[in-house]
């Protein structure tokens, strides 16, 4: 079926355009009864407004476009939630891409909402994002563009993050006073600034606590899943027999090295004791309990499309708004994998 347009609606009742289309936004210089012949006639044709067309003369699409690593991770769940609830809020719809780690795929998918004309991005980079030109050629077009968790601190926009360096610190300083001397971390990809800043962090930790730096005790995660967990719990438990702690990069990892000691009898947390990052649904249902980072994922997603959406409104009005970064807050929460009396 072709879609009506209003030169069809208007030559079918004998009047212009310009009186349909004045009928159908409830103009007052329409007569009612104008007015409700045009609106029968289109519910009866089933006619929708060319948003192509809206959007040319508005300059605005509505929608936003959303990059992120996995949909299905906790922590980006989170996210996205927090962005849906203030886009609907605020009369946009999210186009939700994932770039499933892949900087290739993160590339193609900016070209796409480049070319859908959304009004903004929010983007998290993926694990294997190394080159920067296809986010620079989001700024080159003039899209607001907020990034968020996984960032490029060479890309000069909005972001809004937590302080990875400063979380990882207090959560390798938990591990200190509950007694640990010999922690391993396991920590992320080499590239993504998260897991460089949460590396530095448990550096700084060790330092700060007279705890000399070992580089063998440290485990790079390729893809960050829970069979690496599993993988390199048993190589450091092989490796350093006296390691009495590991800080893993997320708690999906540390769950994964939890399993592995209770498959094989390591007393947790009396042997090893354990902490993990974002606060998963997981680790509190999981037997023992893991502590954990909490990560504020819902207001991080809110607090992102809010700074996006005042740079969007800048922009139609010609205002150019500063780049703003946001620090929202972590905590440590310590349950059964760290509670040593």
């Amino acid at each position: 079926m072709k879609d009506i347009t209003l030169k069809e609606i208007a030559e079918t009742l004998g009047i212009s355009i310009t009186t349909v289309s004045k009928a159908l936004k409830n103009y007052p210089d329409v007569s009612a009864k104008t007015r409700h012949a045009v609106i029968a006639l289109a519910q009866k044709l089933n006619y929708t407004p060319n948003s192509f067309a809206v959007n040319l003369r508005t300059k605005e699409s509505k929608t936003i476009g959303l990059i992120i690593p996995e949909v299905v991770h906790h922590f980006f769940s989170g996210v996205v939630n927090g962005i849906i609830a203030e886009a609907e809020k605020n009369g946009y719809l999210v186009i939700i891409l994932q770039s499933n780690e892949s900087l290739e795929l993160e590339k193609k998918q900016v070209a796409l909402l480049i070319n859908k004309r959304v009004d903004g991005i929010l983007m998290a980079l993926s694990n294997d994002s190394n080159d920067d030109d296809h986010i620079k050629e989001i700024l080159h077009r003039n899209i607001p563009l907020v990034q968020f968790d996984k960032i490029s601190k060479l890309i000069p926009s909005s972001k809004v993050l937590i302080n990875d360096q400063k979380a990882a610190m207090e959560a390798v300083q938990h591990l200190i006073d509950k007694g640990c001397k010999k922690i391993a971390h396991i920590r992320g990809p080499v590239n993504p600034q998260n897991a460089i800043d949460r590396f530095l962090g448990y550096k700084k930790a060790l330092e700060k606590n007279g705890i000399s730096y070992d580089s063998s005790l440290v485990y790079t995660c390729k893809q960050v899943t829970f069979e690496e967990g599993l993988a390199f719990a048993e190589q450091i438990t092989q490796e350093h027999p006296d390691v009495d702690g590991i800080f893993a990069i997320t708690d999906l990892v540390a769950v994964g090295v939890l399993t592995y000691c209770n498959k094989h009898e390591i007393r947790i947390p009396e042997d090893i004791a354990i902490i993990g990052f974002s606060n998963w649904f997981m680790s509190q249902v999981i037997t023992p309990n893991l502590s954990t980072v909490d990560q504020p994922s819902y207001e991080m997603g809110a607090v992102a499309f809010s700074v996006l959406l005042e740079e969007m409104l800048g922009h139609k009005d010609g205002i150019v708004v500063p780049p703003k970064t946001i620090e929202l807050p972590t905590s440590v929460i310590e349950r059964e994998s760290t509670a040593r009396t």
